[in-house]
């Protein structure tokens, strides 16, 4: 007659067992069914720890929102780079002057040189100086102006007499009766007499002398003392 198995023996028995001890101890995992304290300790193994179900949605969807955001940057096409501005100058140019150059140049003329320039700039643009002319009065450094006249080695043009000038004075012996004529206060008939009494008499040895022509006092005396002289 066979010995009866021992109740622990059972198979029913052997997993109520190793379910209450899992019950006990959650991390407590046997590698077979057989695991049992006959067969020495149980082994441990490392296991995660359970997320919820709403914990798992929230990290699917941040991994998601990452891929799919690197995926745009990594096909974006490049930014181009804006277009090189070419530089404006602000300086404005200086302005031209244009002078008149004349006398002993290799070629006289107008010439045109920038604010600023000088005589010598003039003379070299009108082809420099002609040998041996004489540069005595000319100044070189002075700086010109625009439409003026430079005479190299000749003597300068005379100006014309200014707006409101005072008219030459009249030379008193060598006038004629048509000149004395143009005198304030001095008519043909005064005229004629100043000739007469000049040829009888000689030349006048001053203006006062005037005080001798007949029709000539004090005051026609005082506008003629300025206008002419012997």
């Amino acid at each position: 007659m066979l010995p009866r198995p021992h109740p622990d023996d059972r198979p029913s028995e052997r997993l109520a067992a190793l379910a209450e001890k899992v019950r006990a101890d959650p991390t407590l995992v046997f590698a077979r069914s057989e695991d049992s304290d006959e067969h020495g300790p149980p082994r441990r193994r490392f296991t995660l720890p359970r997320l919820p179900r709403r914990g798992l949605l929230g990290l699917g969807v941040a991994v998601a929102c990452t891929v799919i955001g690197l995926g745009s940057w990594w096909q974006s096409p490049a930014a181009e780079q804006a277009p090189a501005l070419a530089l404006v100058s602000t300086t404005a140019p200086a302005p031209e002057l244009v002078v008149n150059v004349i006398g002993e140049v290799t070629t006289p003329g107008l010439v045109t040189v920038t604010s600023g320039a000088r005589v010598a700039d003039a003379l070299r643009l009108a082809g420099g100086l002609k040998p041996g002319t004489d540069l005595h009065d000319l100044n070189l450094a002075r700086k010109l102006a625009d439409g003026e006249q430079i005479a190299v080695g000749i003597p300068p043009p005379a100006a014309p007499n200014a707006p409101n000038a005072a008219p030459a004075k009249l030379n008193l012996n060598a006038a004629t009766a048509a000149e004395l004529d143009t005198l304030p206060g001095v008519g043909p008939v005064t005229a004629q007499r100043i000739v007469d009494h000049r040829t009888r008499k000689g030349p006048f040895a001053s203006v006062d002398a005037l005080r001798d022509v007949e029709g000539i006092g004090d005051s026609k005396l005082a506008k003629l003392a300025d206008l002419l002289h012997t």
